[in-house]
């Protein structure tokens, strides 16, 4: 037994719009928590003992955190999450699931305007200025923590830089889709430590969510 608990692993998963997805891959890799998920909605970490799985649930946000740091072995985080924050940690395989894009957007009645200074709202603000350095484009990023459509409308921001899924959120608030940064979908990555350590687990792991998500249904 104090071999088994040795080798047992733990997956940090999102919270929120990719958590059903991300389960529904994992119970085609073998790796079924959705019972337990259904039955204990609140809790915050899931053990499949005859796996030797530990699943937690946090905040997308937190998980590079957590990997980084060795409090996981292995997450599950998109990666708008990993262009913004930069952690060191290994990205062995796109899960192909909840994708979605990083974009630029303004007012409909602004575009093709030309501005010497531009102010841009977003929660990344790391991409943003990447982005525009990369263009030699000078602006002032104003980081927000949510209602970023709302910027542009208030004043605040000429333009926004944000993630959108079908666009319906920009449009609604009149906002237009003039520059795309990036496409985002959601990535496996694991602890650069633990992929040592605990290689052919984690091989294993990988192995059979690619098989997952290349339509193959397998049990490990």
């Amino acid at each position: 037994m104090p071999e088994r608990q040795a080798e047992r692993l733990t997956v940090a998963l999102p919270k929120g719009r990719t958590l059903g997805e991300t389960v529904a891959l994992f119970r085609r890799g073998g790796m079924d928590l959705s019972e337990a998920i259904r039955e204990e909605s609140r809790r915050l970490a899931i053990d499949l003992k005859r796996e030797g799985l530990r699943f937690i649930i946090v905040r997308p946000q937190d998980i590079p955190t957590y990997v980084e740091y060795g409090a996981a072995d292995l997450g599950v985080v998109g990666k708008d999450v990993l262009l913004e924050q930069e952690r060191d940690v290994y990205e062995p395989l796109d899960l192909k699931i909840g994708a979605c894009r990083i974009v630029v957007a303004e007012p409909e009645a602004r575009v093709g305007r030309q501005a010497t200074h531009l102010r841009v709202a977003t929660k990344y603000p790391r991409i943003t200025e990447r982005y525009f350095a990369g263009k030699g484009q000078q602006v002032e990023v104003i980081k927000l923590y949510g209602s970023i459509e709302l910027a542009p409308l208030t004043g605040l921001a000429d333009r926004i830089v944000d993630l959108v899924d079908t666009g319906a959120t920009l449009r609604e608030h009149g906002l237009v889709e003039v520059e795309e940064i990036a496409r985002a979908t959601a990535r496996l990555i694991a602890n650069r430590a633990s992929l040592k350590t605990k290689y052919a687990r984690i091989s294993a792991i990988v192995e059979a969510l690619r098989r997952a998500v290349n339509g193959e249904e397998t049990g490990r």
